[in-house]
């Protein structure tokens, strides 16, 4: 399948879409039947899943995830049972029954099923149903995802009959929206400072070898948990990351986590005796950035917490306005699930700071 140029949409798109959808079908303003279900196209490790998976949870409701590449057209369609009255099919116990229920059925990998799957999932997409047996409940939503045949990775062709019943929409990678989502997230600052300054290698497929790691938001994500598990191992750190992204994108990631690491963020903006230095190059000036935002809300008590907050005040002054606002957005987003706005806007520097860098900084969030 071609990529879809004019059909590509963002996580927050994709995101905001679903969204809108969610609510129709469960205020009433659409009908199950006439919603259409949506594909999710995309290359491997954008998260089209993971995006699908974390709306069920953030709306608090059930998520079933159906492999299908890995059944067999009876799990779809039901079991038949001889009995003494002749055949009945049984629908398998997966399938949701309470009728008050509401939830997400992703039919994940769709692309990777064979011909014989597709057909067998054709009447439960389309019409909500298995013949007589079995209806969807009304508050159930159904979604698919799946990889494109010039990815590179396990997929065949669609067939334009299971293709004709799907809203289809194609995950684009993102940087700037993916790096929204890890400040709110805790990816490692050195994660995200280096997607910063590299933005191209979130992902990417050139000079790679795809039989083992390469760069995807999915792989650093996994490369940041791996760093906070082996904390100061360089050398297995360095192992861990080559594994995840490949090697020519683990070379450059290593020379810049450790020229990130001679910083010392944490212990400038904890230690006000500790002069403020900005660095001239671009790739330090973001991966400043980038470890006084992960730091800030990181505090162990109330007095380290004020003095991190402080701190992450001299370092804001002390920047370009460019940098300044950058720093601010991702702060705040980090520090969503603790009041962290607040927090920034009640600091006795505010003022100050919104006088020197506000223009920038209302440009930047607009």
């Amino acid at each position: 399948m071609a990529i879809d140029l004019h059909n590509k949409m963002t996580v927050s798109g994709l995101e905001s879409l679903l969204r809108n959808i969610l609510e129709s079908l469960w205020s009433g303003k659409a009908a199950p039947d006439k919603l259409p279900p949506l594909m999710v196209w995309g290359a491997p490790g954008l998260g089209k899943s993971t995006i699908i998976r974390e709306m069920a949870k953030q709306y608090g409701v059930n998520f079933i995830d159906v492999r299908l590449a890995q059944r067999e057209p009876v799990d779809i369609r039901g079991l038949p049972v001889p009995t003494e009255k002749g055949v009945e099919w049984r629908v398998s116990a997966e399938w949701p029954r309470d009728k008050k229920s509401k939830g997400i059925i992703l039919f994940d990998e769709l692309t990777a099923a064979d011909r014989s799957l597709q057909v067998a999932a054709y009447e439960f997409i389309l019409d909500r149903r298995l013949g007589d047996l079995y209806k969807v409940p009304d508050g159930w939503y159904i979604c698919a995802a799946g990889n494109r045949t010039g990815d590179r990775a396990v997929a065949s062709t669609m067939s334009s009959a299971l293709a004709n019943r799907f809203l289809h929409v194609e995950l684009d990678s993102n940087a700037d929206n993916w790096l929204s989502w890890a400040a709110a997230h805790e990816i490692h600052p050195s994660v995200t400072g280096f997607i910063r300054f590299r933005p191209g290698m979130l992902f990417n497929q050139e000079n790679e070898n795809l039989e083992r790691g390469w760069p995807t938001p999915r792989s650093w994500e996994r490369v940041s948990t791996m760093m906070k598990v082996l904390f100061d191992d360089e050398a297995l750190i360095r192992h861990t990351v080559y594994g995840l992204v490949g090697t020519a994108s683990g070379v450059e990631f290593m020379a810049f986590h450790k020229t990130a690491q001679n910083l010392m963020v944490k212990e400038m903006m904890l230690d006000p005796s500790i002069e403020v230095k900005i660095p001239q190059k671009a790739d330090l000036r973001y991966a400043l950035c980038a470890g006084a935002a992960y730091y800030l809300w990181h505090g162990q008590d109330e007095a380290e917490s004020k003095a991190l907050l402080d701190g992450f005040y001299r370092i804001s002054l002390a920047l370009s306005s460019d940098f300044a606002a950058l720093l601010m957005t991702d702060a705040i987003k980090g520090g969503e699930s603790c009041g962290g706005a607040a927090k920034l806007y009640a600091h006795p520097q505010f003022k100050k700071w919104t006088e020197k860098h506000g223009k920038t900084f209302s440009k930047a969030v607009a």
